[in-house]
């Protein structure tokens, strides 16, 4: 049953060295494991990312990845710093400010990595 499998997210990149550099320089990412094609992460907390080269990457326009954070302001603060930008939106239902859309409890930011995947960090009440 997959209900007793490992599941990994997967990442499209169309430059897998140019990735893997964003990924580190500005995420502070480094791979578990690279194999020829690909690069596999995982967090501290077990969670697998694989990230792959393909001509398909930054096409979705969902959030592909995302990170829970205890401090959203801090984070967001701190990946400026190593240079991430954030977006900004402002449609109904979603205003960010200064980077950060707050609904209900949560707050989140979203931006994208070097091939146009998007990103979010976030925080519960």
């Amino acid at each position: 049953m997959l209900s007793q499998l490992e599941a990994a997210a997967v990442l499209p990149a169309r430059d897998l060295k140019r990735a893997k550099s964003f990924y580190k320089d500005k995420l502070g990412l480094e791979p578990a494991e690279e194999r020829d094609g690909e690069l596999r992460y995982r967090t501290p907390a077990g969670a697998a990312v694989l990230m792959y080269e393909t001509e398909n990457a930054g096409t979705a326009k969902n959030t592909a990845l995302l990170w829970v954070t205890p401090d959203v302001r801090a984070e967001v603060d701190r990946l400026r710093e190593a240079g991430v930008v954030f977006e900004e939106y402002d449609q109904p239902g979603l205003k960010t400010e200064n980077g950060i859309a707050t609904t209900g409890e949560e707050r989140a930011a979203w931006f994208k990595d070097s091939e146009g995947n998007i990103l979010c960090v976030a925080q519960d009440g």
